[in-house]
């Protein structure tokens, strides 16, 4: 009996070790050392319940004292103070507002070292808020291109109270609207908890957002997902905060009636049937969307060899129900016609939707 007991006390110890190193062996591999084929020892660190790895910590800004801080999907700074950004990487591109490249802005700068590249912005303020974004860019010889895996982006605002909208260079804006795609009236703020509302200013009431057609983002502004001709007239933001409320820039909302597409075009002879030693003019008209511009080129008898002149010129116009389109024009002029003159004329319209060729001849009476 005595033999019994002490058979089954020793099956329960070895049970009991062989448990409590499965146990340690288990947590071991959470962040044990792998061996990849090509014998490179390499550290595996568990994901995070978001979805995102170690990795995630490839953006930082860097605080007094070389304390560093993970910026995430958007980040609250204060002007006045320098900003330092760094990613890490040997190669790396950056992106942040456009408007820093458009006036050359002297308070931006990069600089790449062997293990990371830093962005320094002295002197920010409400004007710098926007999207900031660094990724990997990886080369197989001379090509190179941006990893899209390894591309981050932090949204930073420069929260002001004396500027709760993000200042714009231009003092009235038109916005387009267009029936296929959703429109933003671009009232972007400082501070993202800010009470912003939408307002038409003849006559004048607030217009209510709503999550169907329209919604509000702090870093876009009010987009209204379908654009209908109503929605014309002029506009202006406000928002308020603990403080006195703030108006924005007034933004023109005009309703486009031509949808995107290559040009639209047609081309006319006056006149169309002419002498020798009279003028004629050739006209080539586009329609087309109000901020699309158009290139003109011209094909005629007589080419690099007849003087002719070309003057090209553009405007909007409304058409029917309040649609807004706009006209481009490029007029070819052939003076005091000679028999080298009388022929075919051809007009290629290029717009960065594509291209159309149209052509008329000119005959002799």
């Amino acid at each position: 009996m005595n033999l019994w007991a002490v058979l089954c006390l020793t099956l329960l110890v070895v049970e009991l070790q062989n448990g409590a190193c499965q146990q340690v062996k288990r947590r071991k591999d959470i962040g044990e050392n792998r061996i990849r084929p090509g014998g490179k020892r390499v550290k595996v660190w568990p994901t995070l319940k978001d979805g995102r790895g170690r990795s995630h910590s490839l953006l930082t800004q860097v605080l007094d004292k070389g304390r560093f801080l993970r910026l995430g999907q958007s980040t609250i700074l204060t002007p006045g103070k320098h900003m330092e950004l760094r990613c890490k990487g040997s190669k790396i591109g950056w992106s942040y507002p456009t408007y820093l490249d458009t006036f050359n802005n002297s308070r931006l700068s990069i600089k790449q070292s062997d293990k990371y590249s830093q962005l320094i912005l002295t002197s920010p303020s409400a004007a710098d808020t926007g999207a900031y974004s660094c990724w990997v860019i990886v080369c197989d010889g001379t090509e190179c291109e941006k990893d899209h895996d390894r591309a981050y982006v932090s949204y930073i605002y420069f929260k002001d109270k004396d500027n709760l909208f993000v200042p714009s260079t231009m003092h009235f804006e038109i916005v387009y609207l267009r029936p296929d795609q959703p429109a933003v009236v671009p009232c972007r703020v400082t501070e993202p908890q800010a009470k912003t509302s939408l307002h038409r200013e003849v006559p004048p009431v607030e217009i209510t957002a709503n999550m169907t057609q329209m919604a509000y983002d702090p870093t876009k502004g009010f987009i209204l997902q379908n654009p209908r001709p109503e929605h014309q007239g002029v506009f202006y933001c406000k928002a308020e905060t603990m403080d006195t409320p703030q108006i924005s820039t007034k933004y023109q909302l005009l309703y486009v009636e031509v949808p995107s597409g290559p040009p639209f075009v047609s081309l006319e002879a006056s006149p169309d049937s002419v002498r020798g030693g009279e003028n004629v003019n050739v006209t080539c008209t586009v329609l087309g969307e109000p901020d699309v511009d158009v290139s003109f080129t011209w094909t005629y008898p007589g080419q690099g060899s007849r003087p002719i002149h070309i003057r090209t010129s553009w405007r909007l116009v409304n058409r029917g129900m309040g649609y807004t389109t706009r006209i481009t024009q490029s007029i070819l002029t052939v003076e005091d016609l000679e028999t080298i003159d009388f022929g075919e004329y051809m007009c290629k319209a290029k717009s960065q939707h594509g291209e159309t060729i149209v052509g008329t001849t000119i005959i002799s009476k």
